[in-house]
């Protein structure tokens, strides 16, 4: 049967990866090469850009580079069998990435399974069926369609240990390619679900204040309000770890504020407000910032050891 015209002849070694490339843009998921049985992009990285053809205007990332168009993909998987990488961003996917432990990780730390499935239980929510992809090391990809109105990015751990999401700024995997560790294949058909709005707003960045608003605090309290400043940047930077993790800092800094309060040099309501603040900025819910907070300093205050024996 004579090919198509402009259509390349291909290689019977790249014929798989070249139906994953299409399939893929078939369904509207621009594609990018990478190298033969890996999983970098292949081309140049920008330290190396010529700054010539797609690139002459300025360096063109793989990102940039992905494409539905299917003369190109016969023209690149015609040369050599590359791995195929779908760009999630442009795909308006978000790609939830459940790895494995690592062979140096102690037996029985969580997984990217179990920390999901724990997360759920956490919440009381459920994950819908949706597409999956098993990776090569025994991981699954989630594939779902990104909200609109929302620009989501890749994430590392932000919903619990060995939990991934590949969004704008990143690619995964397509089925079909192989790496050492072995190949790609799709574990659920099922049609690609909406990401559930739950998961979208624990992935959804928080504007940041740049300062908390302290209200002024009473006479001979400077230590007070130095130790206030300094554990709300403490709570502000924990933005990795994972909900458990942000809120393990937030109860642990508002414990340090809440002797001040016991001791008389902090208003209650001043410490809380600013904590508050804090705690939003990294991304928790408000309410559960006001039952973290609320216990802390319940307890401190209760059991706080007087200033004169401290």
């Amino acid at each position: 049967m004579p090919h198509p015209p402009g259509i390349a002849t291909v290689d019977l070694a790249c014929l798989p990866l070249l139906a994953s490339a299409l399939t893929a843009a078939e369904r509207a998921w621009p594609v990018i090469p990478l190298h033969p049985r890996a999983k970098r992009p292949a081309g140049h990285p920008e330290r190396a850009c010529p700054g010539t053809g797609r690139c002459a205007s300025g360096h063109r990332t793989p990102e940039q580079r992905a494409t539905t168009d299917a003369a190109l993909i016969h023209a690149t998987w015609a040369m050599r069998p590359y791995n195929v990488g779908i760009a999630t961003g442009p795909a308006a996917l978000l790609v939830i990435d459940l790895d494995t432990l690592k062979p140096e990780e102690p037996k029985g730390a969580p997984d990217g399974a179990t920390s999901l499935a724990a997360l759920c239980e956490r919440t009381g929510q459920t994950v819908p069926a949706t597409y999956r992809v098993r990776t090569a090391r025994g991981g699954e990809h989630l594939y779902f369609t990104a909200p609109s109105g929302v620009r989501l990015k890749c994430s590392a751990n932000r919903l619990g240990p060995h939990i991934d999401t590949r969004a704008w700024g990143g690619y995964v995997v397509a089925p079909g390619s192989t790496t050492p560790d072995g190949a790609y294949e799709v574990a659920d058909d099922a049609p690609v679900a909406p990401l559930p709005a739950w998961l979208a707003a624990l992935l959804t960045e928080q504007p940041k204040p740049a300062t908390i608003p302290l209200a002024p605090v009473r006479d001979g309290t400077r230590a007070a309000q130095v130790a206030l400043e300094r554990e709300c940047a403490v709570i502000m930077a924990a933005t990795q770890g994972g909900p458990d993790g942000r809120n393990n800092t937030l109860h642990k800094s508002a414990c340090k504020v809440a002797r001040f309060v016991a001791w008389g040099d902090l208003p209650r309501h001043v410490a809380e407000q600013a904590i508050q603040g804090a705690g939003e900025a990294t991304g928790l819910p408000p309410a559960e910032c006001r039952t973290t907070i609320r216990s802390a300093m319940d307890w401190v205050i209760a059991h706080a050891t007087p200033r004169v024996a401290a």
